[in-house]
């Protein structure tokens, strides 16, 4: 048991090895003492390839995700750590890196706060500091669309299921001591919650930043190609920047610039009721009040529109991607049961509405199919419906001139 074990191949088996045990219910400190005792070093890589066989092997993710911060914690002391490749000030990992950095800050003020609760004021740095971290909801879109969809072209995916289900762990609990934090409570109350979902926030989000900073970071630098990065930094501002903004000196490959740039062209498109230029038809999709966005029959993004008031941001990048992949892993299911109904026919529409950000939002999903009832894929239909939900009497064509310039 105390030989060194330095075939790659055999430290990956012997990880996911010990790692079972762990999921087996054997305490953590024994089974980091084994681990210590056989593998006496590894990388960032082999964690990746042991939580990719773990997945392969039939292991849940939800169940690696639920111990992933065991498996980080018992790992850690044999993880080699590399130091950081450089990249210029501006590349999307320079600022993933500044911002994990500004989120370190905000979860010590944080930390700070909820340990000095008694004190005149700590109540209001808490809440402070907590609007700060609240940010990071930015930072993980970014990294679940754009980093996640990246990886799954060189088929990487574990790491990627298992980060995003922790990424909505941490949103449940974030929304859960927001809702405490604007309630009226004792001091002795308030360090209940900082001993709970205080410490829980913390806990969670610096265990994140270890994993970005130690494992994703580090594989997406070995994986991703200059085009790819250059399509991240086209894609990042529709998510926006986490408590920080990018440094200027990253420049994306020209090739890559060239490539997003909109390129007008009169060309017609014949349909069975008229013609269309392409100019016509990209102008009138981005012109409907509705986000529309295609999903194939193979279950891959196929289209989005891009009108100016996006509900939920889309990238070029999820274009091929798996519609699977777009939703977080506690929603998966319900989005195969609706691919399911509809391809078998048993269902043609599956609508849904939500409040977000002051908003009432309609979401409804239509199975397309061809003439021949085959099955051609889904359409997502989102709105913002809020006006139109308020709505009373009637207003007529003829009027038009009462509203002409006023409110439409």
């Amino acid at each position: 048991m105390s030989e060194l074990i330095d075939n790659r191949a055999n430290r990956i088996r012997t990880l996911r090895e010990i790692i079972e045990r762990l999921h087996g219910g054997e305490s953590p400190d024994a089974v980091r003492e084994s681990l210590r005792a056989i593998v006496k070093e590894t990388d960032y890589s082999e964690i990746v390839a042991m939580e990719q066989q773990l997945i392969a092997d039939g292991m849940a993710v939800e169940k690696i995700m639920s111990m992933c911060d065991l498996h980080s914690q018992v790992t850690r002391d044999v993880l080699v750590q590399l130091p950081p490749k450089a990249v210029a000030p501006g590349h999307p990992v320079d600022t993933m890196r500044r911002e994990n950095a500004a989120l370190s800050g905000a979860l010590l003020a944080m930390k700070v706060a909820m340990r000095g609760l008694a004190a005149e004021g700590a109540l209001f740095e808490w809440r402070k500091a907590f609007n700060d971290v609240m940010d990071v909801e930015k930072h993980y879109q970014r990294k679940e669309n754009l980093l996640f969809t990246a990886l799954e072209k060189h088929e990487i995916t574990g790491p990627s299921k298992v980060m995003w289900g922790k990424d909505d762990e941490i949103r449940g609990v974030l929304k859960d001591l927001g809702v405490a934090l604007h309630q009226q409570a004792t001091v002795e109350e308030w360090q209940i919650v900082a001993a709970t979902l205080g410490e829980t926030v913390v806990t969670l989000m610096e265990e994140m930043i270890y994993k970005e900073e130690n494992i994703l970071l580090p594989l997406c630098l070995d994986h991703l190609t200059d085009d790819e990065w250059g399509q991240i930094w086209l894609d990042s501002p529709r998510y926006g920047w986490c408590l920080v903004e990018p440094q200027k000196g990253y420049a994306p490959p020209e090739a890559v610039v060239r490539a997003g740039v909109k390129l007008a062209t009169s060309e017609a498109v014949q349909l069975p009721t008229g013609n269309l230029t392409v100019d016509q038809l990209v102008a009138l999709f981005n012109a409907l009040p509705v986000d529309l966005t295609f999903v194939d029959a193979d279950d891959r993004v196929a289209f989005f529109s891009e009108g100016p008031d996006r509900i939920f941001a889309r990238t070029k990048a999820i274009i091929g991607r798996k519609v699977q992949h777009c939703h977080p892993p506690r929603s998966v299911e319900v989005v195969d049961r609706i691919l399911e109904d509809f391809r078998g026919g048993r269902q043609s529409v599956a609508e849904f509405w939500i409040s977000l950000h002051g908003k009432f939002v309609h979401i409804r999903y239509f199975a397309v199919r061809g003439e021949g009832g085959e099955y051609l894929g889904t359409l997502e239909v989102t709105q913002e419906v809020s006006r139109i939900r308020a709505l009373e009497g009637e207003r007529r064509l003829l009027a038009y001139d009462e509203v002409r310039g006023g409110a439409q």
